[in-house]
């Protein structure tokens, strides 16, 4: 797959759905398209540049959204030990997790883009084939989270939309201080 076939959208089709599963994937494949987009015509070395007071670099925000959507699509399948306990994270954890918002050496853009299109797809596929999506799990532990609460697929997908939304507004803005593109408007 090429480095233009990634910012711009995977080419292979997605499985023909209706109704509220439709929904799902066509708002996430657009909020998934302005994320990726935000990342055209750029080097490695760019989109790990810190453009704004903040942390975060474009590569690191795809890094973020693509660790994120794992992570929910696993808590899917498995529940909450899936996703591991945050009330027993140490200093490291915490660090090594801060690593999702960077480039890292060695790592590329197309590489980034590349497990992202990867877990995309299996999202895409679970949105596809769940025999239910009001399947519940408890959250897992965790200062942000409600104490027993518990969370349907449906959920699970909504917060993979928001999340995706949510950071390709940052990308856009990172992207901007770049070198003023713009993904929308």
């Amino acid at each position: 797959m090429t480095l233009d076939e990634l910012t711009n959208g995977d080419p292979t089709e997605a499985p023909a759905l209706t109704g509220e599963r439709a929904d799902l994937l066509e708002t996430l494949a657009k909020h998934r398209h302005f994320l990726r987009y935000t990342t055209r015509d750029l080097t490695d070395e760019q989109a790990g540049l810190r453009t704004t007071a903040g942390e975060l670099c474009l590569g690191g925000l795809i890094k973020h959204v693509t660790s994120v959507e794992r992570k929910w699509g696993d808590f899917i399948l498995d529940g909450p030990s899936a996703m591991g306990d945050f009330t027993a994270m140490t200093e490291a954890d915490w660090a090594q997790r801060a690593d999702e918002f960077r480039m890292l050496p060695g790592e590329t853009l197309a590489g980034v883009l590349a497990d992202y299109a990867e877990v995309a797809r299996r999202t895409d596929d679970l949105v596809a084939t769940l025999p239910d999506l009001d399947a519940t799990h408890p959250l897992p532990k965790a200062p942000w989270f409600e104490a027993d609460a518990q969370w349907s697929a449906r959920r699970v997908l909504l917060h993979i939309v928001a999340e995706t939304a949510q950071h390709a507004g940052h990308a856009d803005i990172v992207r901007e201080s770049l070198d003023g593109a713009k993904s929308m408007g």
